[in-house]
């Protein structure tokens, strides 16, 4: 009997396990389709998930059903915004409710949200995203338990780790709420709830552009009572945590048709000091332990009123404090005579009134004392800003007194004694009429370190006074490594720039002894290949952003690079992250500049577009200097004198602002003014002096010699120009690159009385008029590179070029001579023999091909001989 009642019951068990493990298999098509209902019926989106899981043992006795990541997705006008994502959403439920049909409601007992977001938006034009509901479809008899997919009664429910941003592009609203995490325990049933629930999350608000919440913490232990019926929800017990700072606070939420009614209070429940530093963000107030406080902080406030399209709850929230102070345990300093009344307020339920009013706020560090006080009116709208500070702080006294994590270190005496009063809409319509601000700040002894200089940067003094008219900065001088500077002029909108991010504008006036660019730049390690790659605006020397200015500066001496100027003056407006220089000059290399252009830092590589003027310049000295002229003409190494030139250039820069060669595009005109030329400075003149020996380029004398440059993609194209050496014109043109390798042509027209006696027998035929009229076209051919030059001469087509000329000049004497008198001659200059065989050889040939003969072996004779000490004796 006891096997069999074992038996039986283990056949049961075997058949619950079986029942438990296939009956979600048999209903899972049921949830599937009931969630599919909801979403076809219900909203307009694109409701999608990956899977539906369904246990019966999970959560025993009851059934659990586990949503995949479910999204939904926005149509048109926000078509493909994701509204709601949630990796996983698991409900529990009875048994009972998987035999349900898919249009009946199913009861819900416990949910379960992980990792959900949801995006919230208000576009320009007022649209809004959650807007996604259908119209309701059901008639007035049709029962709410018909209409509904899930009913919720709920014994508990969680939010675990999830997201919300809302974003009103109309009221330019931003609220991003991260890390939320929210539970709550209770029966969700009935006419009346009551919910005990814990919630956490970092919340950061921005309104206008402005950050007034940055990743602040807040912890939110509520009891909540919901009377369901008269749509009340109000607050018992509760504490909430802002950062460290606690609030108690009660009241209640009443929803109507119409408007909503809020009445709640709320207040510290203690008035310790350190309050005060736990509103601070934990990033920046750091451990509270161990921090000494005196005095008292407090937070007392009530929202009270009807909220509807036009009104908000009037609210009256003081916060206070009198006599306070603190003081780390590891800073040497701490702040006294703390003393805060600030109220915000509404009176009249309107949006445009709220204001606030800081009655007093003072502190003192040290023997320095810092206070402030006015009022913000109409804050939401045009607001009017009403402020007076007067005080003294010694910045290195910061630091020493709050712990301040700053990279930046700072030193210096500040002082402030102003007042101002302003209207926002004034600042953003630049009407700066209707600002009115007197009084001064001065800065004495600051110092700034930062790991994005350098040097420390000094400012001995520097003095900005405000009068209803104008700012302005008085003499300021700084110094930064080998630099000094001194400036002053007229700021045109402070105001502006402080409060509403325009940029700063002014006209300045700026005056150095010494001026390095070097004490002004970061020392980087990239190779220069790495620095004409595409970098990111961080990490290139930056026109500043922020500056619409112009400025007129001068310099007694500018260091840059190995260049060294002289008497720099000139003016520079900066704009829109450009600097564009206006009729600048300076002395350089012997000589003087000038130059006007613009220098880019708005795109990821700089770029420059520059008209440059040089003026009788040493050649050594600039050739030593500029890489920029040793790009261009390489071989003016060679030469020792003066130049001038002018250029128009357009490229990119590397980031420390120095041209990259390979991406020039312009043009030049140098004017070489006197110059000698030494042919063991470069190996090109040095192969062409040996090859050419009727010419000593040594003694060459080049006097106001042009020549017209184009370059583009790293190519330089030098247009043809001519030289005049001692009766022997040269054309020259050509090419080279960056790299060096150049392509270049030489047309020689050489006198043939340079070619002397050795040439007088055939000569001799001609009178001394058509000797002395009589040339040589010579090409020369030079390629390779300026270190590794080739040098062809084309003595072929100078052949031709001589026997064209002789046989035009003596057809008939050449003809009845040149058999014996060429042979004879040729002989001689080559040092032949006068065998009978090779004079009856000779005489054997056309006239003509004696004559090409001779002259070939005549040109043989001058190219390859040594050079004569007077070229020009016959």
């Amino acid at each position: 009997m006891i096997k069999k009642i074992l038996k039986i019951v283990g056949i049961f068990i075997v058949v619950l396990i079986i029942a438990l493990i296939s009956l979600p298999f048999i209903f899972s098509g049921t949830i599937k389709d009931k969630i599919r209902y909801l979403a076809n019926e219900h909203v307009n989106a694109k409701v999608d998930f990956a899977d539906v899981d369904i246990s019966l043992i999970r959560s025993f006795p009851k059934a659990s059903v586990i949503i995949d990541e479910l999204s939904i997705i926005n149509y048109a006008p926000f078509e493909g915004d994701t509204l709601a994502y949630a990796k996983k959403i698991a409900l529990d439920m009875s048994i009972n409710e998987l035999f349900k049909d898919a249009s009946e409601a199913i009861g819900v007992q416990r949910v379960v949200i992980d990792e959900a977001t949801i995006n919230v938006k208000t576009d320009s034009l007022s649209n809004v995203n959650y807007d996604i509901a259908k119209a309701e479809t059901t008639t007035p008899e049709t029962s709410t338990e018909e209409s509904s997919s899930f009913a919720f009664e709920l014994e508990h429910y969680e939010i675990n780790n999830s997201k919300l941003l809302y974003q009103d592009d109309v009221s330019k609203i931003a609220l991003l709420m991260t890390n939320i995490n929210h539970s709550g325990d209770g029966t969700l049933s009935g006419e009346k709830i009551l919910l005990d629930t814990e919630s956490s999350s970092e919340i950061s608000f921005l309104m206008d552009g402005t950050n007034y919440l940055n990743k602040h913490k807040l912890r939110l232990d509520a009891n909540l009572e919901l009377d369901m019926e008269n749509q009340r929800y109000a607050f018992k017990e509760n504490k909430a945590f802002i950062n460290q700072l606690p609030l108690e606070f009660a009241g209640f939420v009443q929803l109507d048709e119409k408007y909503t009614d809020i009445d709640i209070s709320f207040k510290t429940p203690t008035s310790d000091f350190k309050n005060f530093l736990a509103v601070v963000p934990a990033e920046y107030a750091k451990n509270l332990d161990g921090v000494q406080t005196s005095g008292d902080f407090s937070i007392d406030g009530v929202v009270k009123g009807k909220v509807d399209d036009t009104h908000i709850p009037m609210m009256d929230i003081k916060i206070a404090s009198n006599n306070a102070s603190f003081k780390y345990p590891d800073l040497p300093k701490g702040v006294q005579n703390i003393v805060i009344d600030t109220q915000i307020k509404n009176d009249t339920g309107l949006m445009d009134d709220i204001y606030v009013l800081l009655n007093t706020l003072t502190f003192k560090i040290d023997q320095d004392t810092f206070a402030a006080k006015g009022s913000l009116k109409h804050v939401t709208q045009n607001m009017l800003v009403d402020m007076a500070i007067n005080g003294t702080l010694n910045l290195a006294n910061l630091e020493k007194a709050y712990p301040l994590e700053l990279e930046e270190q700072l030193n210096g005496i500040l002082k402030a004694n102003i007042k101002t009063n302003f209207d926002m809409q004034s600042l953003e319509k630049e009407q700066y009429q209707n600002v009115k601000s007197s009084g001064n700040v001065s800065i004495d002894n600051f110092t700034y370190a930062s790991p994005e200089l350098p040097n420390e940067i000094k400012i001995e003094n520097a003095n900005v006074s405000f009068k209803p008219e104008t700012i302005t900065l008085d003499k300021m001088k700084v110094t930064t490594g080998t630099s000094d500077l001194t400036a002053e002029g007229a700021i045109n909108n402070l105001m502006g720039f402080l409060f509403t991010k325009q940029n700063l504008k002014g006209n300045f006036t700026v005056a150095s002894q010494v001026f390095a660019v070097s004490d002004f730049m970061v020392a980087g390690n990239e190779t220069a290949e790495e620095q004409t790659t595409e970098k990111t605006p961080s990490e290139a020397l930056q026109i500043p952003s922020f500056l619409d200015a112009n400025l007129n500066f001068s310099a007694n001496k500018v260091l840059y690079d190995n260049l060294e100027l002289q008497n720099t003056k000139g003016s520079v407006v900066i704009k829109d992250e450009t600097a564009s220089l206006k009729n600048v000059t300076s002395n350089l290399l012997g000589g003087g500049i000038a130059f006007d252009g613009n220098v880019s830092t708005k795109s990821a590589i700089p770029t420059f577009n520059m008209n440059m003027d040089l003026s009788k310049i040493d050649i050594v000295k600039s050739f030593a200097s500029l890489e920029l002229l040793k790009g261009l003409a390489p071989i003016a190494q060679a030469l020792t004198g003066a130049l001038s030139t002018k250029m128009t250039l357009a490229g990119n820069l590397t980031n420390d602002l120095t041209p990259v060669l390979t991406s020039l595009k312009g043009n030049a005109l140098a004017n070489i003014l006197n110059a000698k030329v030494s042919t063991a400075q470069t190996p090109l003149l040095a192969k062409l002096d040996n090859q050419i020996n009727f010419i000593d380029l040594n003694n060459l004398d080049l006097k106001d010699i042009q020549t017209a440059l184009t370059f583009d993609d790293g190519k330089i194209n030098v247009k043809p120009f001519d030289i005049d050496i001692k009766g022997i014109k040269i054309t020259a043109s050509g090419s080279h690159g960056f790299d060096m390798n150049m392509d270049y042509n030489l047309a020689m027209d050489v006198p043939a009385k340079y070619l002397g006696k050795d040439v007088g027998g055939i000569l001799s035929q001609l009178n001394e008029k058509e000797v002395s009229e009589m040339t040589v076209a010579l090409p020369v051919g030079i390629t390779g590179n300026f270190s590794n030059p080739k040098v062809s001469l084309n003595t072929g087509d100078a052949v031709k070029a001589l026997t064209q000329q002789i046989v035009s000049k003596q057809k008939d004497k050449v003809k009845d001579k040149i058999t014996d008198e060429g042979t004879k001659v040729l002989s001689g200059l080559l040092g032949g023999n006068s065998k009978d065989e090779d004079t009856t050889k000779t005489t054997t040939e056309k006239p003509e091909e004696k004559l090409k003969d001779a002259a070939k072996n005549i040109l043989g004779g001058f190219l390859n001989k040594n050079k004569k000490k007077d070229t020009t004796d016959n």
